[in-house]
């Protein structure tokens, strides 16, 4: 009698073999495919690192995305629960609606959630931190810091964004300056990241020469919060301001513009780890450019993540562990060209 299973897979490939044909597909050309060097890959390949200080068992970041509303709530807590699940980091949204009132508190109040061994960072805007120092409230950084339990403050940079939304704030200095008052009177860990256009070489190499923890791309090709805004805005407005959107760096060359910085300058540098963001859209590409740069380095994810997390806790568990096991066979049987 034959094998029930068996006669439904045959089954399957003959259903399925046109839906697989890749004639006009060619081959994902990053890599080299070797079959021949390894068994499958066990669930137990140790993908670890030490990264901002402190232990993942996996390369992934869970870049800052919401915050204050009521989705945020439910979002942010999947998203918490799967960091202490899987061991991974995770950076928070906007925390700026903590700053005037604790009215939202629980939406970023995760720590007891995510654990004490793993990273856990605030976030604020450029905009924001000038203004707290402007008007001498800068305390109140600390504040929210050691409110939340966090590990340090991400830092985003996006003065298109603001210039573009509705409701922005004026940028009144250059975000290096208010970057250097921010180091100066803070010992807590600071991560710079953009918010979906990515950075150009001289922003690069100047924070790459600052003591900052950690430089997060968030390159163009992901999530672009000026396209964003421009999409919130009036007609008019969305067609002048339209093309802006499409300006910007890739994380391909942003990678090669900290290659050269760091080898140019090696000596010079003081940022030591990079999340590589923007664009992100599998493990695959997570697996690639953190082959390609020069430093420690592991990939961040926003929209990819909130996705699973605005379904469900399953949903989200089952998509990071596809990412870790597509990570494990990548590092089994993909070398990068």
């Amino acid at each position: 009698m034959p094998d029930i299973q068996e006669v439904d897979r045959k089954q399957d490939h003959i259903d399925l073999a046109f839906q697989a044909d890749m004639a006009n597909i060619g081959p994902d050309d990053r890599f080299y495919y070797e079959p021949m060097i390894a068994s499958h890959p066990s669930t137990g390949l140790n993908l670890g690192l030490t990264f901002l200080g402190k232990s993942l068992k996996a390369p992934l970041w869970i870049s800052s995305m919401t915050g204050g509303t009521e989705k945020a709530f439910s979002i942010n807590r999947r998203l918490a629960t799967s960091c202490a699940k899987f061991g991974l980091g995770m950076g928070l949204g906007s925390c700026r609606p903590l700053l005037d009132n604790l009215d939202r508190l629980q939406d970023f109040n995760v720590r007891e959630i995510i654990g004490a061994d793993l990273p856990l960072y605030a976030n604020l805007g450029i905009a924001q931190v000038e203004h707290l120092f402007d008007h001498d409230r800068q305390e109140d950084i600390q504040e929210l810091l050691d409110r939340l339990q966090a590990d340090g403050l991400i830092l985003h940079i996006n003065p298109l964004q603001e210039w573009l939304q509705p409701e922005g704030d004026f940028i009144a200095n250059p975000p290096l300056d208010t970057l250097a008052r921010l180091l100066d009177h803070f010992s807590f860990p600071v991560v710079v990241k953009e918010v979906g256009q990515g950075m150009g070489p001289q922003s690069i190499e100047a924070l790459l020469k600052m003591p900052i923890a950690a430089l997060e791309l968030a390159a163009h090709g992901g999530t672009n919060f000026s396209k964003l805004e421009l999409l919130r805005s009036t007609g008019v407005q969305q067609e002048i301001f339209e093309p802006v959107s499409g300006i910007g760096h890739s994380i391909g060359e942003m990678i090669s513009f900290i290659n050269d910085v760091l080898a140019r300058n090696g000596g010079d540098i003081k940022c030591k780890e990079i999340i590589l963001s923007g664009g992100i859209r599998n493990f695959l590409d997570g697996y690639y450019w953190m082959k390609k740069i020069n430093a420690s380095a592991i990939y961040g994810q926003a929209s990819g993540f909130l996705k699973y997390a605005n379904e469900s806790q399953e949903a989200l568990d089952n998509y990071i562990l596809s990412q870790i096991e597509g990570l494990q066979l990548a590092q089994t049987y993909l070398k990068v060209k």
